[in-house]
């Protein structure tokens, strides 16, 4: 990394923080050499305060540390991006950003993934999927292949809403099975290529379309 101290008067450069699952822009902050030498040598951020005029730990009193994942810097080099796990609510007026937005991703298949890996590190005796996490990979990869049959099924005739809901249907499966065995794939599955979508019912920002190719391999 080789940030450019020298474009403000200051000495300093913004910070955009980013949720490293949810991809939402948390805050912006600022830092001079001292708090990113600090940044990447203990993976917490350190901004420096323009309020404090000192070196800052983002949770130093409240706890709520922002674990580093990565540091990018734009092409002007005077602009870092830092991507990061929030351990806890980052704005100091108790929200979950300092934009006043839920830390929630808008990204349908990211929002599965982390319920489904949650099912896996909380498992409920109410839940389906904790159910094919306790059965084991076999009997994961066996819900696979039977998804992906029924999809065949459905993709040789007529029905779209048939063909889609089983699309739809079939996406936790191998999301399930990834979370498990951390890869998955499904191939063999006729001849064609769809693009299928769907969405939470109410929720448009949910709606997802991905393509789905029919065809041996």
């Amino acid at each position: 990394m080789n940030l450019d101290f020298s474009k403000n008067k200051d000495g300093l450069v913004p910070a955009i923080i980013q949720d490293n699952a949810t991809h939402k822009v948390l805050m912006l902050g600022y830092l001079n050499k001292e708090s990113l030498s600090l940044t990447l040598s203990t993976d917490v951020v350190h901004f420096y305060s323009r309020t404090k005029q000192r070196i800052w730990k983002k949770g130093e009193e409240s706890g709520n540390e922002l674990k580093v994942v990565s540091l990018k810097e734009d092409c002007d080099k005077d602009t870092v991006l830092i991507k990061v796990n929030p351990v806890g609510p980052v704005c100091h007026k108790g929200d979950d950003t300092c934009f006043e937005d839920s830390n929630d991703s808008d990204d349908f298949i990211s929002t599965l993934e982390n319920i489904i890996q949650e099912r896996k590190i909380n498992p409920s005796d109410s839940s389906y999927v904790s159910s094919l996490f306790k059965k084991g990979t076999n009997k994961i990869a066996q819900k696979v292949g039977e998804e992906a049959v029924e999809l065949v099924i459905e993709a040789k005739d007529d029905n779209d809403d048939l063909f889609l809901n089983e699309s739809a249907e079939g996406q936790d499966d191998p999301i399930t099975l990834g979370a498990e065995t951390k890869t998955a794939s499904v191939t063999g599955l006729g001849t064609g290529t769809y693009t299928v979508c769907f969405k939470v019912d109410g929720q448009d920002a949910y709606e997802q379309c991905f393509e789905v190719n029919i065809g041996r391999t």
